[in-house]
């Protein structure tokens, strides 16, 4: 079976996803206490660290999946972007990706990182010898009754250097060219073709591209469907069932605010499935 570790994991909803296709966890990696009980309820027996930041060894997992915080790349928050404090720490995302060298990345973020940083993670898993491709695929795609637009980035090893694990300090001298493609050219989805299409994403990295180490190319139209397919997935899947009732506080009474942070934070786990299913089709 497959395996997956799990960076930044909340409260498991990206995990939960890569289990539903087929996947196997083998570590998680969370800082919240309240989000670390509710990983500790459902994965008793898959081991936990803490503060990324702590974490220097990591057992060889076939696929490193995780949402670094967006709370500087959100339009919610000041715009900083990801040099930000909180979402700077995908810095720390890449340190991992070197340490274990997966054969491939899942990457989960808000829509702003198209133009407030996606440059630096494409750059950064260029250097670190992966091609990459993404797409902004809302909940609504998997029969959710709401939007929630997030960018998934699936990065996967260079072809000539599938499963070679090498020193990051010689990797960081030989810049390389990332091949990028984002698969916006469905002609039967006119909502992929919107505020997050591929012009867009050129434009974002021609502004970020001019203090990269590494060339970053993105091509309009891509050669390849890839991992992506034709597109968002439509219609969901059988996991899907009617929204819970979560609740909401007395003035004055957060009794529900660490569950509410949990689950606004989450990944929606039939999003991830999906995802997780294809990468599995492109591993055959």
């Amino acid at each position: 079976m497959p395996t997956f570790g799990s960076l930044f994991s909340g409260i498991g909803g990206m995990d939960l996803g890569l289990e539903w296709a087929g996947w196997e966890c083998r570590w998680q990696v969370e800082i919240d206490d309240y989000c670390r009980r509710v990983l500790e309820r459902h994965w008793p027996d898959v081991p936990r660290y803490g503060d990324v930041r702590d974490v220097t060894a990591l057992p060889y997992v076939d696929l490193i999946a995780g949402g670094f915080p967006c709370q500087d790349i959100s339009v919610a928050g000041k715009g900083v972007g990801i040099e930000g404090s909180r979402s700077g720490l995908w810095g720390e995302f890449n340190r991992l990706i070197r340490v274990v060298r997966p054969r491939f990345v899942l990457v989960e973020n808000v829509p702003a990182l198209l133009g407030r940083g996606l440059g630096r993670v494409l750059g950064d898993l260029a250097e670190s010898g992966y091609d990459a491709e993404w797409d902004c695929i809302p909940a609504a795609a998997v029969g959710a009754p709401h939007l929630r637009d997030r960018i998934f980035i699936v990065a996967y090893a260079d072809s000539n250097r599938t499963r070679e694990r090498y020193n990051s300090n010689a990797l960081a001298a030989q810049p390389r060219t990332l091949q990028t493609r984002r698969d916006c050219e469905n002609p039967q989805d006119e909502s992929a073709n919107t505020d997050y299409g591929c012009q867009a994403v050129a434009d974002a990295e021609s502004a970020r591209g001019q203090r990269r180490a590494t060339q970053i190319e993105v091509p309009l139209s891509p050669s390849s469907k890839g991992i992506f397919g034709c597109g968002c997935p439509r219609g969901g899947t059988s996991h899907w069932q009617v929204e819970p009732n979560v609740g909401r506080m007395a003035h004055g009474i957060p009794a529900t605010m660490d569950r509410l942070k949990g689950l606004g934070n989450a990944v929606v786990p039939q999003v991830a499935e999906w995802i997780g299913r294809r990468i599995l089709k492109a591993m055959e």
